[in-house]
């Protein structure tokens, strides 16, 4: 091992949306440390992030993402009239495709995986070999929101939904260290309270715009069917989680807690990319200066 490696590390990133961009300030942190990726493995946003990284241009992806503002995102989505999705999702790919090669999985110089969900079977699939931004493509897959990707005999959806920090798919190499980052962690009570004040306020704005949304939308709007399908989904992701990151016990936990990003805040790359880094810088330290380093350390959320 190089005397400025502190320890190869197979690395594991979450699901989240926008909120995963903090898994390229996870990244950067631990490679300024001196560890060394030897292996990732990512689930919808961690396995672009993942695959982005693995195919060596994370650094050209970051300077893309600082382009990224709502105008822009607008543009990239591609809408369709459908009964099973918003948007496509291909205008995203083709364009990230423009400046990180579509190669086979198996030529990638570090073992990397991706998880995905067979919505048939209901069952995790794991994408190991074939082309890294058809692994991509499928892990990606927001339920309702992105069109699910027909392969074989699967529709394949989010891999959130089977294995959102897919700890136990990752390569393993003998004397490596299992990190995880995971970014699913919400602070609900912080949330509901932010969601009263805000209507409060609303209440007590009394200006013709808001008297028109008060006819139109019900006062509490924290449980129309959107709010609560999302709540939902997000409470069993997180749990599932947790349970994960139980049972396979990973030496270096990164759990990050953001309140103020959500998960379609992509034009705010930079802001969340460093409360990845901080995070991280954090969670280093604490297992550095640990007795033994094997113990699972999990710490208090980083909140923002």
């Amino acid at each position: 091992m190089d005397e400025t490696n502190k320890g190869d590390v197979a690395l594991v990133l979450s699901s989240g949306g926008a909120r995963g961009l903090a898994h390229i300030g996870a990244i950067e942190e631990l490679e300024s440390r001196g560890y060394h990726i030897s292996s990732i493995a990512g689930c919808s946003m961690g396995a672009l992030i993942g695959g982005v990284y693995a195919a060596g241009k994370l650094g050209e992806f970051r300077e893309w993402m600082k382009t990224i503002n709502r105008k822009k995102m607008f543009e990239l989505s591609d809408f369709s009239l459908s009964f099973n999705h918003i948007v496509k999702g291909d205008r995203i790919i083709q364009a990230i495709m423009e400046f990180v090669p579509d190669i086979d999985i198996e030529d990638l110089p570090i073992p990397y995986c991706a998880v995905a969900t067979d919505l048939k079977a209901g069952k995790e699939v794991v994408f190991n070999k074939g082309r890294l931004f058809d692994a991509i493509r499928a892990s990606i897959s927001i339920p309702s929101f992105y069109e699910p990707v027909q392969r074989d005999d699967m529709i394949l959806i989010d891999g959130g939904i089977t294995n959102p920090i897919p700890l136990n798919r990752v390569k393993r190499h003998k004397g490596d260290i299992l990190v995880g980052v995971d970014v699913s962690d919400y602070d609900y009570k912080t949330q509901w309270e932010e969601m009263h004040w805000l209507t409060a306020r609303q209440k007590q704005d009394r200006s013709l715009k808001t008297k028109i949304l008060d006819k139109l939308i019900p006062d509490n709007i924290e449980f129309n069917y959107y709010t609560v399908l999302k709540r939902s989904s997000t409470i069993m992701i997180r749990q599932n989680s947790i349970l994960m990151e139980k049972l396979m016990k990973p030496e270096m936990l990164v759990d990050i807690q953001m309140n103020r990003y959500g998960i379609f805040d992509f034009d705010k790359s930079e802001k969340i990319i460093a409360v990845g880094q901080k995070k991280t810088a954090q969670t280093i330290t604490r297992f550095e200066s640990s007795e033994p380093k094997s113990s699972w350390l999990r710490f208090v959320p980083f909140k923002r």
